[in-house]
């Protein structure tokens, strides 16, 4: 079974040299951003649900 890469950001960075790090960088920090905004949205009851604290969410989102 083979897998295949959908993201451009990820398929084209090696292709593109700094161009494609650029725009993997970008991505990175934007899906980074995106996860950090939808737990900072959750209560902290939803947030202990999941075994997370509010101090944790920077982390999670820089994983």
């Amino acid at each position: 079974m083979s897998a295949y890469n959908t993201n451009p950001a990820l398929v084209h960075a090696g292709h593109f040299g700094f161009a494609g790090k650029l725009m993997a960088s970008i991505a990175a920090w934007n899906d980074a951003r995106q996860t950090r905004n939808e737990l900072a949205k959750l209560t902290d009851r939803e947030l202990d649900d999941i075994g997370l604290t509010r101090a944790d969410i920077d982390r999670v989102a820089r994983a």
